[in-house]
């Protein structure tokens, strides 16, 4: 059962519904829902409105788990998503997400709002990795909005073996630790 506060499509309220409480303002969009416009904007709010798009398989990772963990103010225009079950799935999965079909270790994954998500550490390790803007800055403001994750992600990429860019990831980590330390 989801939040009572989330809205879909189809399921409490038509689209003609939800389109009338938007326009009345009563609604607010949130990711791939909409939530009372009163409402407070959690972390299990923002897992939650992407329960259809996720569904018991896959995990919200990268810039979307950074969303959903509260570093971006605004959902990515579509979601990285990765496998969190064991068995491989094979259908089309839509153009609204990115699929990585490697599964996720459930050591890494949390169970927010319902879906299963990246954890802190593993979120800030996946978006050092990547040399996008986009991602470079998310985790620059994850690195400062959870400082003790720092030191999680640091200790991931330290476990783990040779992955694309973890070299670039562990120098930005641990140059933004001692930068932070001597400054």
């Amino acid at each position: 059962m989801g939040s009572p506060f989330l809205y879909f499509a189809g399921d409490r309220l038509s689209t003609a519904e939800l389109t009338a409480a938007c326009l009345d303002g009563h609604l607010v969009d949130l990711g791939e829902g909409y939530i009372p416009a009163d409402a407070v904007e959690t972390a299990a709010l923002r897992a939650g409105s992407l329960s259809e798009l996720l569904g018991a398989d896959l995990a919200a990772t990268h810039l979307s788990a950074a969303w959903i963990h509260g570093v971006l103010p605004d959902p990515p225009g579509r979601h990285t998503v990765q496998r969190a079950a064991s068995r491989r799935l094979h259908h089309v999965l839509g153009r609204r997400i990115v699929y990585r079909d490697l599964q996720v270790d459930p050591a890494d994954l949390v169970r927010i709002g319902g879906v299963w998500v990246t954890a802190p550490p593993r979120t800030l390790a996946d978006l050092a990795r990547i040399a996008d803007p986009r991602y470079q800055a998310a985790a620059a403001a994850m690195a400062d909005a959870m400082p003790r994750v720092r030191s999680g992600a640091v200790a991931w990429l330290s476990e783990h073996g040779p992955l694309p860019g973890k070299a670039k990831a562990l120098r930005m980590l641990r140059q933004d630790e001692v930068t932070r330390y001597t400054s």
